[in-house]
């Protein structure tokens, strides 16, 4: 897979913006963090995948090379073990859709949310 000509993070919008030759793709913080790569989400086999929740706000810290093949992300939730490689952000990109349908899907399925939890301790009544 030939690396993108350009790659650019829009921090109001969440999204990162990839040009691979003539095709441009924009990928929103939420959908790289809910894919990404890493041992910890996807597991060791597909069974293992772990449904990522409450990410609708997260945003992207750095972006860093990984070789010339790749980008580690890091997530402003700690997350930063992802490495995505050039064909793997390429099919995020041609499939955006499916795969955002696949997981809104998923944490319908799960009766789970997007949004973040709020733990109790930091909650204060009026």
């Amino acid at each position: 897979m030939i690396a993108p000509t350009d790659i650019t993070y829009h921090s109001r919008s969440k999204t990162l913006e990839l040009t691979f030759g003539q095709k441009v793709f924009s990928l929103t913080a939420e959908l790289l963090r809910v894919y990404s790569p890493s041992a910890e989400v996807r597991g060791h086999s597909p069974d293992e995948r772990q449904l990522q929740t409450g990410k609708k706000h997260v945003c992207i810290e750095a972006i860093e090379p990984v070789g010339n093949y790749a980008i580690r992300i890091q997530f402003d939730d700690g997350h930063d073990s992802g490495i995505y490689a050039w064909d793997y952000l390429h099919d995020l990109g041609e499939n955006r859709e499916r795969y955002w349908n696949d997981y809104l899907s998923e944490i319908e399925a799960a009766n789970a949310s997007r949004l973040p939890t709020i733990p109790v301790g930091h909650f204060t009544p009026r």
